[in-house]
This record gives C-alpha cells, structure tokens and sequence, in this order.
C-alpha cells in the first residue's frame, strides 16, 4: 500500500483507479446531459409560457417571411417551448401543435388549461376528497400558482383550487410534442 502523501504515477496506480475514473466520467457525463440546453434568452427549453394577446400568428419558421399557419385566438393559452431563436420561440400548444410565434407574443406567467370538456372540480385541499371551492370550465384556462406532490393549484376568476397535474396541461415535466 502506497503512503497518502506519496503521488500516485501510472506505476503504482491501484486496480480499483482506472474502474472509478471511469465510473467519474460517466457520472460527469450524466450529469451533462442533464443540464439544460443554453438557449438565446438563458432560460430552459422545454419550458412554459402563456400567450400575451387575443390574437397571436403561428408560423412554420422563425420568421415574418415564412408562412402563416395560423392565428391563435386565446389570450393566456399555455403553449410549451420546446425550441428558440433569439426572437423566435417554437412553441407546442395543448392539441398537439408545433408552431414559431414571435417571442414579444409571449408572457412568462405560467396558465394551464383543462383539455376536457367535462368541468375540473377544484378542491381546497390537494386530495382527492377534499371539498370543492370551484369547478374550473371545461377547455376553459387558469393562472398556475404551482404543483407539488402531482397536484396544481389553479386559480380562475376570483377562485383558487387544487387539481391533479394529470387533468390540466401546461404542467407535465417533459416535451409535450414531437415531430
């Protein structure tokens, strides 16, 4: 056994080194693979943002010049962005679509939306049972205060409640569309 104070040469390196320099490397590289992608605006991708206005245009490319898809008509739909140009943001919206909008036709607040036509009993506590301050309309959208434990606190014109993550989008971790 080598004395601590002596170094260490490719000579005298024990047989456990090479196993947990390798091992440091994949940690390393896990780890790498974790961090968020650096993006134009420094914030993380995927990530959600709310649309600012009533009328927000959808385009196929990041650009004035390309096509228009569409033009959103729902101002506070929770849109997820899951790519970005400094001014262009790729957003995917809560049926399923990819489209570039304008980042200034974005707000940061967070909002989800209940996707399902039946209403979303809001509850005052976050459990099921729990009684029921408000129902939140069915494809109808609310301010996301925050989610813990797999429920979201909703809030829609003057109520608060708590719902399951599971019946709102614009709250799941991951990408929520893919090409």
């Amino acid at each position: 056994m080598r004395p601590s104070n002596m170094p260490m040469n490719r000579k005298h390196r024990s047989p456990w080194a090479a196993s947990a320099a390798a091992m440091a490397m994949t940690i390393a590289g896990a780890a790498l693979a974790q961090t968020p992608k650096v993006t134009p605006s420094g914030m993380d991708v995927p990530r959600y943002v709310s649309l600012k206005y009533g009328e927000v245009n959808a385009r196929v490319g990041p650009d004035e010049e390309h096509r228009l898809l569409w033009i959103y008509k729902a101002k506070g739909l929770p849109v997820q962005v899951v790519a970005e140009t400094r001014e262009w943001r790729r957003i995917c919206d809560p049926e399923g679509n990819l489209a570039w909008v304008h980042k200034r036709t974005t707000d940061g607040r967070r909002t989800a939306m209940r996707v399902q036509s039946a209403p979303l009993p809001l509850r005052a506590q976050p459990k099921e049972g729990a009684r029921i301050n408000a129902y939140l309309a069915g494809r109808a959208t609310a301010s996301l205060d925050r989610c813990e434990k797999g429920w979201c606190k909703l809030k829609a014109d003057g109520e608060s409640g708590w719902a399951p993550q599971s019946e709102i989008w614009g709250a799941a971790p991951g990408v929520q569309c893919r090409e």
